[in-house]
């Protein structure tokens, strides 16, 4: 594959309908790449597969520079012909995503919370809508947004290495975990795993998350990209059309109630997070991180 940045991805409308998927990338296979600041994007025309790299060290938080990239990326291969599906893993040595900057939520304006929840907002309507086949390779822990990101996916692989720990821990911040958010971890791992991990604020070890279904599976580290390729190429074999129309079925319901209560959402966040007491555990949360990094 070439290095970053060659040949940008043009817009192109969707197809349905794709053929089965080719072998993986072998070598001189047609490979196309372009770089955001924070995003790799590299597509393999002969799979019809792309992986999209998370590069935000220290720690792939999700920013709104980040958010917005990450959707910019996601259209780009949305409305590509030549894409069908969709790896995402990170560049980040033991990290996945951190989950949401907590700098976006502290001590900003009103419009500026308004521009950040909508970009979150953004990137879950469609990453959980999407037409491609989306796989979350969790190479490294994935706390708080970064476990929706892979939670809205089709499929989680996640290196079995119990270092590594996955889970929607926004009640330890003082924080509630917006209902579609709690909607779309409900659908994948039901509902009293679901109550009792987001009241507790539960952060899952590799071993235990594979346990309760957060990751439907666990390999080491170094087959982790091989085994991502082999369960996209499964998705793949499959007529696009009947399973688009499968996962819009499933997942429908669950957009729509975000789409019918979009503003209200926004609202309620910028009330919950302009909240002095809500305003003084993320300022003692980023002191006790900033006391971790010293």
């Amino acid at each position: 594959c070439p290095p970053p940045g060659m040949l940008p991805l043009c817009h192109r409308p969707p197809a349905w309908g794709r053929a089965a998927q080719q072998p993986p990338c072998l070598p001189f296979t047609p490979c196309r790449a372009f770089s955001n600041n924070k995003i790799l994007v590299e597509l393999d025309e002969s799979s019809g597969v792309a992986t999209m790299k998370f590069k935000s060290p220290p720690v792939n938080s999700l920013s709104l520079d980040f958010l917005t990239e990450f959707c910019i990326s996601l259209e780009k291969l949305e409305n590509d012909r030549a894409c069908r599906g969709v790896i995402f893993t990170s560049a980040v040595p033991k990290i996945f995503s951190s989950g949401l900057d907590i700098t976006e939520m502290c001590g900003k304006t009103t419009e500026h919370y308004t521009e950040f929840w909508r970009a979150v907002q953004e990137m879950w309507l469609r990453l959980y809508g999407s037409n491609m086949v989306t796989v979350a390779a969790v190479n490294g822990s994935s706390p708080a947004g970064g476990c929706l990101l892979a939670l809205s996916c089709d499929y989680r692989i996640m290196v079995e290495n119990p270092k590594f720990s996955i889970g929607l821990n926004e009640a330890q911040l003082g924080i509630v975990a917006p209902f579609w958010f709690k909607d779309t971890f409900v659908n994948v791992v039901g509902h009293r795993v679901a109550e009792r991990s987001l009241q507790l604020g539960s952060l899952h070890p590799a071993p235990e998350a594979h346990k309760f279904g957060i990751v439907d599976e666990l390999v080491p580290e170094e087959k982790l990209q091989e085994k991502a390729a082999a369960v996209m190429a499964q998705w793949l074999a499959l007529p696009d059309h009947a399973r688009q129309l499968t996962k819009s079925m499933m997942r429908k319901a669950v957009l729509d109630r975000l789409l019918a209560h979009r503003e209200e959402d926004i609202q309620n966040f910028i009330s919950f997070i302009s909240k002095e007491s809500i305003q003084k555990s993320l300022r003692m949360y980023m002191e006790m991180l900033k006391k971790k990094k010293s």
